[in-house]
């Protein structure tokens, strides 16, 4: 069951081609911002024995990371849609930098607490506003801008596990400090995108707006309607990839015996096929419509995860690939869906979207860890693995059918400047 409507997202400006340079440079710190955002999750284990915790103070960790980005980023999304921000960028990137330093040094669970908010923050901060960027460089192909900027963020977490296996593990929790110079480098960098997007906004304000056509677009009630679908489906995503970040190392170390670095580098091609399947999922929906890639990805995925639990370790580690590819191919497509169905709130859609993902899987992470420690890791895989069945509500999304012509409601916005507007 469906319905379809028309949006008309025609510009307000002449249209321009892809900003690779802007689009890549997006991309490469959202891969130093995750890479180091990973290492928390990733070095679990090593914080495990150093500070004799359990899986429900391991859940807590992730909680208190997740759910503080999940909380603000919505709101740094509201404000910067309607004057964004764009030095912030690296303010965000310095939030991060501090958290990785509290965290290096931190003596007590409470204090790894602290460091696990502080990078939150950094999270929160930077994702709307570069989300933006990443759709202003794309020229009209949202799907494939969307898709490389979440493709840098995908493989800085999968290299994350790789760094900490081969440096934090063997050398302690103190040598986390060394990832404090990609912090760096990323600031830098997203000081030179800082500079374009506001050398870009002064440019619009300059140029003349070009009369509005006007559009179908779905009832308040419906919007609301798919929005709450959407983020059901967002809830079966991340709450079940929530079971795979924070606990598939100790699984696999309970139930194949291997090393923790071992077992991090099994993570690695998980998340690796995530990258993978991040890079697709845009770009194909671009070509084939977003709800297509949405049902396929989510949906699609449920006999994997259901077989999951029962395979050995060789089948362990090609049903993880096919599960990571899969399932999040889909996250590109869920947010330029949402984009176009609310026009002109880039920065809240993107904030609430990529503030859910970490809600949803901080939420996911506790409530995992509890059951863990009652019914053990095992018993929890076999539950968690019924969670893409959620993907069955993909079939009440509308179509939205968009009629592109360039530039679009992103630069239509209000921005920085005495009035306000492009």
């Amino acid at each position: 069951m469906s319905s379809s409507t028309r949006v008309d997202t025609r510009p307000a400006l002449a249209p321009e081609g892809v900003v690779f340079a802007v689009l890549l440079a997006i991309s490469f710190s959202h891969f130093l911002n995750d890479t180091m955002q990973s290492l928390l999750p990733a070095i679990y284990p090593t914080l495990k024995t150093k500070f004799s915790l359990n899986f429900g103070q391991i859940g807590l960790l992730t909680f208190v990371f997740q759910v503080t980005a999940s909380l603000l980023q919505p709101i740094v999304g509201m404000v910067t849609d309607k004057r964004p921000q764009p030095y912030s960028l690296a303010v965000g990137m310095g939030f991060t930098m501090l958290g990785l330093i509290m965290l290096s040094r931190a003596p007590s669970f409470p204090m790894l607490l602290a460091a696990a908010a502080m990078i939150g923050i950094g999270s929160s901060i930077f994702h709307p506003e570069s989300s933006r960027v990443a759709r202003l460089s794309s020229g009209g192909r949202h799907g494939l801008a969307q898709s490389v900027f979440q493709v840098g963020g995908n493989f800085g977490t999968a290299i994350g596990p790789v760094l900490a296996a081969f440096i934090v593990v063997p050398n302690g929790q103190g040598s986390i400090v060394w990832f404090s110079g990609i912090a760096l480098v990323g600031m830098v960098v997203l000081s030179l995108v800082g500079r374009w997007y506001q050398n870009r906004m002064a440019a619009h304000r300059r140029r003349p707006r070009v009369a509005m056509h006007p559009h179908e677009a779905l009832p308040p009630g419906k919007v609301a309607v798919t929005m709450a679908i959407l983020i059901a489906l967002v809830f079966s995503k991340f709450f079940y990839l929530a079971s795979i970040s924070s606990y598939y190392t100790f699984y696999l170390i309970h139930r194949f015996g291997l090393s923790i670095q071992h077992a991090q580098l099994m993570l690695f091609v998980f998340l690796g096929a995530a990258a993978l399947g991040t890079v697709v999922g845009g770009p194909i929906g671009d070509r084939l419509g977003r709800k297509v890639v949405i049902w396929v990805s989510i949906l699609g995925v449920l006999p994997f995860t259901l077989a999951l639990p029962f395979v050995g370790l060789g089948g362990t580690l090609v049903l993880s690939f096919i599960i990571g590819f899969v399932l999040s191919s889909a996250m590109p497509a869920m947010i330029v869906y949402a984009q176009e169905l609310v026009p002109g709130r880039v920065g809240l859609i993107s904030g609430l979207f990529f503030g859910l993902a970490f809600g949803m899987g901080g939420l996911g992470a506790a409530a995992i860890g509890v059951v863990a420690d009652h019914y053990g890791i095992v018993v929890t895989y076999r539950l968690c693995s019924i969670l893409p069945a959620i993907g069955l509500l993909a079939m009440f999304l509308p179509h939205i059918h968009v009629s592109h012509s360039g530039m679009d409601s992103v630069d239509r916005g209000k921005v920085a400047g005495a009035d306000g507007k492009l």
